[in-house]
């Protein structure tokens, strides 16, 4: 199938590479000439062309992958510039972006949104295992038609990734709550700390492995997240009034004494966490055993441990690394399915020199 892909940064850059291992042809635009130079090279696309235009002449499928506030604009260019080619896209918000495709164009578009990625950006970070069993959102109109569908889920499956079929405003709703409301937690937590004293100390000198695991994506790219926050705003702000909702109830427990509460709250979120992880990683909950131990700051720690696990056919299902001190090392938490694994990833993790031991999901920072 010919492919053109409008934007070669990550998530197009890397949808590049998945596709032309697949055997597709790949023709890509990119606003900047540089990007499009580079992305050619990292093997992103078979070519670039000077137009978006040029690039959709002859293309079966044309797939956006422009920052949001261009994915409107774009998708129309793609309808006007390819009149029989399929038209999709893989931007975080889909609501504004569905109801803005010209009214002559809605039955070649499925609108898209792979949940993947990653805080580096651009051509250089693409790599081509990035969908590799990733959800990806797919959100047809009304007028879409199946044939197109259809030729977007084989191209979804043809990266390793795992369609679902929703409907765009659904969509916008379950992201608010599981990736751009996040986002605005981990900003506000990370402001929070930083701008915050108590007699004379400042909290962000004295932060340990929960405020980083809290704040990891704060701070991302403001041109992506200003975009996504404010297009994607009605769903947003429903979840951050649900979120003010949830701390008004656990600051009224703690007003109170109420320990039984807090119990249930802390339970409740810890097996939510675990059947996160259970889904992520195909088990159920009860699988999932955690792990911690000690690590030294030395170069090539880390890789010793991973290869020590592998050797002896340890699958680690989840990793997480937090720095102490150069004196101190730090610690890893590893998740392992299974009683079995658990035992033998003990030994061999003591057997490298670390304190091993298993460990509830959710300890103190």
């Amino acid at each position: 199938m010919k492919v053109a892909i409008a934007g070669l940064g990550l998530m197009g850059g890397s949808l590049g590479m998945a596709l032309r291992a697949a055997g597709h042809d790949v023709t890509g635009f990119d606003a900047d000439p540089a990007e499009a130079a580079l992305a050619v090279e990292r093997g992103c696309a078979d070519r670039a062309a000077d137009t978006l235009a040029a690039a959709c002449a002859d293309a079966e499928l044309v797939v956006v992958a422009t920052p949001v506030s261009q994915i409107a604009g774009v998708i129309a260019e793609a309808l006007a510039a390819s009149p029989t080619a399929t038209v999709t896209d893989i931007g975080s918000t889909k609501g504004q972006v569905m109801a803005a495709v010209p009214a002559a164009g809605r039955a070649r578009v499925v609108g898209g949104h792979p949940i993947c990625g990653s805080e580096a950006h651009g051509a250089a970070a693409a790599r081509a295992e990035l969908y590799a069993g990733a959800t990806w959102f797919l959100t047809p109109t009304l007028e879409t038609e199946p044939e197109r569908l259809a030729q977007v889920h084989a191209l979804v499956v043809a990266v390793g990734a795992r369609p679902v079929v929703v409907d765009a405003d659904a969509h916008d709703r379950i992201v608010a709550v599981t990736s751009h409301v996040p986002h605005v937690l981990a900003n506000v937590l990370a402001l929070q700390v930083a701008e915050g004293e108590v007699d004379g100390h400042r909290p962000l000198d004295s932060t340990g492995g929960s405020f980083r695991d809290m704040t990891r994506v704060a701070g991302a790219n403001p041109a992506i997240w200003i975009d996504i926050l404010l297009d994607n705003r009605a769903a947003v702000l429903a979840a951050i009034e649900d979120a003010r909702g949830r701390l008004g109830e656990v600051a009224d427990a703690l007003a109170a004494g109420d320990a039984d509460y807090l119990e249930r709250w802390i339970g409740g979120a810890r097996e939510a966490r675990r059947e996160t992880l259970a889904r992520a990683h195909r088990t159920t909950p009860a699988e999932l055993v955690d792990l911690i131990a000690t690590v030294p700051d030395r170069p090539g720690a880390i890789s010793a441990i991973a290869l020590a696990l592998s050797r002896s056919g340890i699958n680690i299902e989840e990793f997480a690394l937090s720095h102490i001190s150069p004196e101190s090392g730090g610690e890893i938490r590893i998740v392992v399915a299974g009683d079995e694994q658990a035992d033998r990833a003990v030994e061999v993790l003591r057997a490298e020199g670390c304190a091993a031991f298993r460990a509830e999901p959710g300890g103190a920072a």
